[in-house]
């Protein structure tokens, strides 16, 4: 592992390094956020995966969350959303391939060989920085935003008893069934639609549910809401009687202004989590 830099933040620190990914194939580049708490004993982890188009950048400079991570005590990992380099596969398209990971394990060419970000947030990367950092892995909640958000809803469903505690900003809820999903299931996966099921937040709610915290804010003026389909995942919630918090706040849209505005709830409801 190599370090790109590291500043002072909120009395803690804000680093961003790179490290040959076995999973991904290639370097991969991630940023973690350490509270001064951390210099004293290990602290609680939030992983925070970001949406179509983003790198570990957008939400570690945008979204706010080192000031509320630091005020709670709590470390934040921002991964990556796909691996990239040459020799990575792309696509035209802003929606497939690099930078659109979509946090399944692909199997299908050109993908398989790079595309496992499954694996890679849910066992190479915690592995990693649990070992590296002052961060304690028993301790762990997971959030994202859009397409982010659904990773952070299959992987907190499809890894029980990982996370204490799930969050989402306007995740992608139903994507077996959306625009934003088929295509790219498709297109990672393959044709056999048995094997979409484990990353679509609305089946797995249907099937598992979650034993932990959750909570869900999207904004009711979403210019992408057609492709979400929170009405599903809701109505998915409401049949399994989930215990969870889901609000639709009224006249934001799909923006980081909408992600700023509502971290210091989410960040303090993870928190509440992982320090009981």
């Amino acid at each position: 592992m190599k370090t790109i830099s590291e500043n002072r933040c909120f009395g803690g620190v804000q680093g961003v390094y790179a490290h040959a990914s076995d999973v991904c194939g290639g370097e991969m580049t991630f940023g973690v956020f350490l509270p001064e708490l951390s210099e004293d004993a290990p602290v609680p982890v939030l992983w925070y995966l970001s949406g179509l188009t983003c790198t570990h950048e957008n939400a570690m400079t945008k979204a706010g969350a080192q000031a509320w991570a630091a005020r709670n005590g709590i470390a934040v990992v921002f991964p990556d959303t796909s691996p990239r380099g040459e020799g990575v596969p792309d696509d035209e398209a802003f929606d497939m391939g690099q930078g659109a990971g979509f946090y399944v394990n692909a199997t299908e060419e050109p993908w398989a060989k790079s595309f496992n970000m499954w694996d890679y947030v849910a066992e190479e990367l915690p592995a990693l920085v649990t070992s590296t950092f002052s961060i304690d892995g028993e301790r762990q909640g997971i959030t994202g935003h859009s397409m982010g958000g659904h990773g952070a809803l299959t992987l907190a469903m499809g890894l029980p008893g990982r996370y204490r505690s799930v969050s989402a900003f306007a995740p992608i809820c139903n994507p077996t069934q959306s625009e934003w999903g088929q295509k790219q299931l498709r297109g990672y996966l393959g044709e056999d639609e048995s094997l979409w099921a484990k990353h679509d937040a609305t089946l797995c709610m249907k099937t598992r549910g979650f034993d932990g915290r959750m909570l869900i804010d999207t904004g009711t003026s979403d210019q992408f809401g057609d492709k979400l389909m929170t009405e599903s995942l809701a109505a998915a919630i409401a049949e399994r009687r989930q215990p969870a918090t889901l609000r639709m706040q009224r006249g934001y849209d799909h923006s980081y202004y909408f992600v700023s505005s509502f971290m210091e709830d989410h960040v303090s409801f993870h928190a509440e989590a992982l320090w009981v």
